[in-house]
């Protein structure tokens, strides 16, 4: 392949959007869970195998729905996804993409789990809550007892699982993802579920992170509002880089709301995220002081 066709791949990727790349990645991955190739995939599909390769990477030019109905029916995917696979097909091909929950993909399809799952490196900032990745299973618990307060319990223990199962990222032997948190102090002081439940959270917080890929910092009272204003909650993505320095994937700025999420790509939102994420860190306790803060407050707490 010549540099121009590299630089023309390189441009391409870089230019599909988000909505298009999770769904080849979706596509890809039930592909192969069933065993099967490209080249057999496309053949069964009546396409050319470039054809299915450029959909798998998200560069597809025209998505038909019916096309992905029919990739789902081959490669054996549950109905609930198939569901959500149809409706990241029917998504504009926008640099900002609001995800409003249940317009068009359905509710229980969690577009975000999916791009956290190839993420290399996340960088979040979090004012309420203990994020996903770190939260222990009783935290967890009692967080979606009270969001979802019509699950049997069963279908609570399902989602503590698969929650858990998340964790996975930072845990595993193998290439972990580096995680760079920073914490508001208010999430140490906000009791979720009980005094026991916030002491074992808090101290599960200090032991992550001593890991190498984890570095946990705690944003104080006493810092005030660092940039002037509320930024809420956010996480920057990032999903490593080729053999020539070049990003695999664009970053991706994800800002979860109420009614819907919504994920940025474009360069300059993604630069002012990432300004926000330096300023805080500065503002933080450094990650001794915070961690011997986390362990301070879990003793309150066990009181």
């Amino acid at each position: 392949m010549s540099a121009s066709s590299d630089n023309q791949s390189s441009e391409s990727a870089l230019s599909s959007t988000l909505p298009r790349r999770q769904l080849g990645r979706y596509l890809r991955d039930w592909r192969t869970q069933g065993g099967l190739t490209i080249a057999e995939a496309a053949r069964l599909m009546e396409w050319g195998a470039s054809t299915l390769q450029r959909l798998e990477k998200g560069q597809a030019d025209r998505i038909r729905t019916i096309d992905i109905q029919e990739l789902c029916r081959i490669y054996g995917i549950p109905d609930e996804i198939a569901d959500g696979l149809k409706g990241l097909a029917q998504q504009a091909a926008v640099k900002s993409w609001w995800h409003a929950y249940g317009d068009l993909i359905p509710e229980n399809f969690d577009v975000y789990v999916g791009l956290e799952a190839s993420a290399l490196r996340l960088m979040s900032y979090q004012s309420e809550l203990v994020p996903g990745l770190l939260q222990t299973a009783d935290y967890a618990r009692a967080l979606n007892r009270l969001g979802y307060p019509e699950d049997t319990d069963a279908e609570l223990e399902r989602r503590v699982g698969l929650r858990l199962q998340r964790q996975a990222l930072i845990t595993r032997r193998a290439h972990p993802a580096m995680v760079d948190v920073v914490l508001d102090e208010s999430v140490l002081r906000r009791v979720v579920g009980s005094a026991r439940v916030m002491a074992a959270q808090l101290r599960h917080l200090a032991d992550l992170s001593t890991r190498d890929n984890v570095t946990l910092r705690i944003l104080p009272f006493a810092a005030g509002v660092p940039l002037g204003l509320s930024t809420g909650p956010f996480v920057i993505l990032e999903f490593g880089t080729d053999s020539k320095g070049q990003p695999v994937e664009p970053p991706v700025v994800y800002v979860e709301g109420f009614t819907g999420d919504l994920y940025l790509e474009r360069k300059a939102d993604v630069r002012r995220y990432r300004h926000a994420h330096e300023v805080l860190l500065r503002c933080a306790l450094d990650v001794h002081a915070s961690r011997n803060l986390l362990r301070q407050i879990a003793k309150e707490y066990a009181i």
